[in-house]
């Protein structure tokens, strides 16, 4: 059993498939913060965070149609599920990227002057975002999709 979930976890195709829409879900995140923060000036915590569920309900609809597109059952209750399960799996990764991207912002002195505009709190998200996506690619595979179990859609 442990090896099917290694064996899973090791497939190349999937993971670059990851990958690819973990950069879909970045470029939604900071698109809704660098938005929230620099026209309407909400505090950048909470525009990341806006970010993050933005990107965490564009990326689960990718994977759900390409990346594990051969995964899971069918049907509106198995999405649901689905959904739900992303969620709670991601919130490991969601806390680790906040948390990152809290230190980043909070505690290293770096300023990206652009303009004469402070774009550091940009740079930190995609930072934040590559810590917690291993995490999630693992927990995902694992438990949101069970591509260790084989069954087809």
């Amino acid at each position: 059993m442990t090896g099917s979930r290694v064996d899973a976890l090791l497939s190349g195709a999937r993971f670059g498939q990851f990958v690819s829409v973990g950069v879909v879900g970045a470029l939604s995140d900071n698109a809704v913060l660098a938005t929230l923060n620099l026209v309407f000036g909400v505090p950048e915590l909470w525009a990341k965070a806006a970010g993050v569920e933005t990107a965490i309900v564009v990326m689960f609809l990718v994977n759900e149609h390409w990346t594990f597109a051969g995964q899971g059952a069918a049907g509106r209750v198995p999405f649901l599920k689905r959904l739900g399960k992303s969620h709670l799996v991601r919130s490991g990764g969601v806390a680790v990227q906040l948390t990152v991207y809290w230190f980043l912002v909070t505690y290293i002195d770096f300023k990206l002057l652009v303009f004469g505009t402070d774009l550091w709190f940009l740079a930190a998200s995609p930072i934040a975002i590559g810590v917690a996506m291993s995490l999630n690619y693992v927990f995902e595979s694992l438990f949101t999709w069970e591509v260790h179990t084989g069954d087809p859609r």
